[in-house]
This record gives structure tokens, sequence and C-alpha cells, in this order.
């Protein structure tokens, strides 16, 4: 079971936006009980320890399926994106020919042997 001890950016009252499950978690952790000594904050943002914990990451157990499904949403989301560069993209090109007619312009050209260009 993970730890649910999360450093809240918003440990004091005066802050009212946090989401419903980290307020309910914060209320339940505050309800179970108090340390049982005084820790001194002087120096530090409330609610932040003064470092953080050293972890590292040994596994993640994610079944193929899923990750294939996630895998294929992530490129389809990607289409549109990928649309929106090529006209942004287009339209910097357009203007900087429009402003600096001077600049080298490339093209490509594909020949097959045995054809003859018009």
């Amino acid at each position: 079971m993970t730890d649910t001890n999360i450093p809240l950016t918003a440990d004091r009252d005066d802050f009212d936006d946090l989401p419903r499950t980290l307020r309910r978690e914060r209320e339940r952790q505050a309800a179970v009980a108090a340390p049982p000594f005084e820790i001194s904050t002087s120096g530090y943002d409330e609610g932040y320890e003064p470092e953080p914990a050293p972890a590292s990451v040994e596994r993640i157990n994610v079944p193929f399926f899923q990750l294939m499904f996630f895998l294929m949403k992530a490129v389809v989301a990607a289409i549109p994106a990928l649309l929106l560069l090529a006209v942004v993209l287009w339209f910097a090109g357009q203007a900087l020919q429009a402003f600096f007619p001077e600049l080298v312009q490339m093209k490509i050209l594909i020949s097959f042997p045995g054809e003859t260009r018009s």
C-alpha cells in the first residue's frame, strides 16, 4: 500500500481550493492522531519536509493490452497536433518568404530512371 502522507502546498485553513479528495485526506489525517511531539517548522514552508525522501521505481506493472490501447489513443490524439504544427510552420515559412525574399529556396525534385521532365 502506498504512503498517503502527501505534502500539500495549501496546509493552512485559509486555502479552500484543494480538490475534495485531498481535503478529505487532510481532514482524516488530522482526525487520526496528532503527533506526540512538537515539530519545529521555523525556516521551512509549512507542509514540506526539509529534504525530499530518496525514492526509486523498480517495476511498473501494466497489462500489455491496457498499455497498447493507451499508446494507440496517444497516437490518435497526436494527429491533430501534428496537423496544427504543419499549418503553423507553413504560415511561418510563407511569412519568412514574404519578408525575406532573398532567402534561398530549396525544392526537392524526385526523378525516376527513364522519365523525362516536362
